[in-house]
Order: structure tokens, then sequence, then C-alpha cells
């Protein structure tokens, strides 16, 4: 067989250099925002006007020095303005509305803080590409803190206009009062808002992580909710039946170490014309059509490096993040579940709703 050797194209090879160069400089870009979120620097430039950098040094309680390199960074970057006279600094409002707390639920600098917790498990990461395994959720420090602001945005204030509506009769059926589980409740956001919104009705989470739990018990109880409990449970080991008419899971079940085991104990856990709601990625199955998918190479890394991996660490089958809408359906249905729907909502452009009733 005679092998053909295309010329080399010398356009694609500059196109694909430049592009490596514009990623280079969106990580760098990334780490930074990732800083201008935690140490508060765009919440106190979002209140300010044109400012020295000692002053949004000051303003955001912090050493001048590092800030003028950042702000270096962030105006290079094409994220802040600046005026060579005047030596100023200014965060233009259309930036902010996408960089600051109050830009909640459309502040993407939370997820970009996901950039530098995965980074730091590099090392560990490379050990598993030879040997295989995974590393378990104590691996990852701040994991929890992240994913809850995370859900603070995409779920909580969402949940009364937005995910809660998708529910036929769910609203009017929490106002009168019924049993709630969130399996995988993390820091237990989620439930507490609908907890507080429906004091009528009981609610329990469920997660495996210790901490979590306790930070979840104590800020319920600061907020005096007392139709809420949260247990520490493995959900592959959750075994209730007919006990809940409504159940939800939060980006929850691509990360568990047997998925199909914890979908199973979902359908029995729900009483007769119970309801499932489950919130997971949006994304297909098959790589080849995700190319167009606007987030598909992030959400490719957040699961070699995090979400498949947590699950392998387990044992178990390693759906990753990606696990696509043709899985999932295929796997509610193997769990029990006839005519799942899927759903989806204008805020969250990362995940699908899929909508299940036991009979």
């Amino acid at each position: 067989m005679v092998q053909v050797v295309e010329a080399f194209n010398e356009s694609k090879a500059e196109a694909f250099a430049q592009n490596l160069l514009g990623i280079l400089n969106s990580g760098a870009l990334a780490l930074m925002t990732s800083i201008g979120h935690r140490t508060g620097l765009f919440d106190a430039m979002g209140q300010m006007q044109a400012a020295t950098s000692q002053e949004i040094a000051d303003a955001a309680g912090l050493n001048e020095r590092y800030v003028r390199e950042w702000l270096g960074a962030m105006v290079t970057g094409g994220f802040i303005e600046h005026n060579a006279l005047t030596q100023t600094y200014f965060l233009p409002p259309e930036h902010a509305a996408f960089l600051t707390r109050e830009a909640t639920p459309n502040n993407i600098a939370v997820s970009l803080q996901l950039i530098p917790l995965l980074a730091s498990v590099e090392d560990e990461i490379l050990d598993c590409f030879e040997k295989g395994g995974g590393l378990p959720y104590s691996a990852y420090d701040r994991f929890h803190q992240v994913m809850a602001e995370d859900s603070a945005q995409t779920v909580v204030s969402a949940l009364k206009d937005g995910i809660l509506p998708l529910i036929p009769d769910g609203i009017d059926r929490l106002n009168r009062g019924i049993d709630v589980l969130d399996l995988g409740c993390g820091r237990g956001r989620a439930l507490m808002e609908m907890a507080s919104l429906f004091p009528n009705s009981n609610f329990t989470g469920i997660d495996f992580s210790k901490e979590a739990i306790a930070d979840a018990r104590s800020e319920s109880t600061a907020r005096g909710l007392t139709n809420i409990e949260f247990r520490v449970e493995d959900a592959a080991k959750f075994n209730e039946c007919d006990r809940y008419d409504l159940i939800f899971t939060f980006d929850a079940i691509h990360d568990q170490a047997h998925p199909d085991l914890v979908l199973q104990a979902i359908h029995r856990a729900l009483r007769k014309d119970g309801t499932y709601l489950m919130q997971d990625i949006r994304a297909s199955s098959n790589v080849a059509n995700n190319i167009d998918l606007p987030v598909a190479p992030f959400l490719y890394t957040v699961s070699c490096l995090h979400c498949m991996s947590v699950s392998l660490a387990m044992g178990g089958m390693g759906l990753g993040t990606m696990w696509g809408e043709e899985l999932a359906f295929k796997m509610l249905r193997d769990a029990g579940f006839i005519g799942a729907e899927l759903k989806q909502l204008d805020h969250d452009i990362m995940n699908n709703y899929y909508l299940c009733r036991k009979n």
C-alpha cells in the first residue's frame, strides 16, 4: 500500500500556533480571575470609579504590590481598563456583570476557581494515567466550597422560579407538605433554601462527606430550620423503600462509583407517583456530537481530573462528567423510570434536567 503524505500546510500550522498562544494567555487569566474572585478584588472594583492601585488595594485590604501586578494581567487581558496618564484602573460595569458576587447567577469567576483547584492534583493524575485508578475527594482542597458557590448560582438562585416549576404541581405539593430528599447534597444549600420556602414539608440531605454534612448542619441550625436533617451516608449503600415524594440530585449522579445502583435505590425510595428530578451535564455521550459545545473542553478536563477520577478511586464505573444524554436515558430506563422527560433552563447552559416519575 502506498502511503500518501500530505504537504505541510503552513497557514494551518500558523493558525494552530496562534491558538496555542491564546490558550497560554487564557490559562494565565483563568488563574488571575480565580485570585480576583477569592481576594474580593472584583467586588471592590465593581463599587469604585477609576482608582489607583493603592486605592484599590486599600479598598480590598490587600498588599499594593501584588494588586498592581494582578492589575497588569487584567489590563493586558482585556478585563480592566487603564488610564496611563492618571495611572488609574477601572472595571467596566459590562465586565463586572460577569465577575462580581453581585452578578450572581452570572458570576463566571466562580467556575474559574476550578482551574487552579484541578491543577493542584496534576502530579497525582499523571500517576493515574500510568497505573489507572483515581483520586479520592480528600485530594481536592476547597472542592465542596467551590461547589457550594456554584450551586448557589445554578441551583439555589433558580429554585423558586426555574427549577421547581419544572415539576407538575410541585410547588403546590411542597406548600401542602411532602417528604423530600437531596441525594449527594454537599453543603445542603439547595435543600436549606427549599426548607425555608416550604415549612410544611420535610427535607433530608445525604452526602458521604463528613465535612460537607457538618457544614450543612451548622448552617441549618444557625438559620433556625426545624424541618430538615442531614445524614452522612454513601449513596451506593442508600436503601429505603417508599419513603419520599420528591427526590433531587444536583450534578451528583455522574460522580458516583455505582450510578446504576444509586438510580435503582432512588426508584425504590420514591413513593407511588413520586417524582425524581435529576440535574446533570448537558452533553452527548458521543464526543463527535460535542465538538460545537461551547464548554466541552472545560467539561472533559473537569471529568478527567475530577469526576471520572473520584469514581474510579472507589472502584467505580468512572462515568465522568460527559456521560451524556444517551447514556443517562438508558440508565434511567434500566433503573425503572419510564418516559423520562428532558428539560432545560435558559440560565443554566451546562445542565439538563431529567424529570422522572415512578409510575
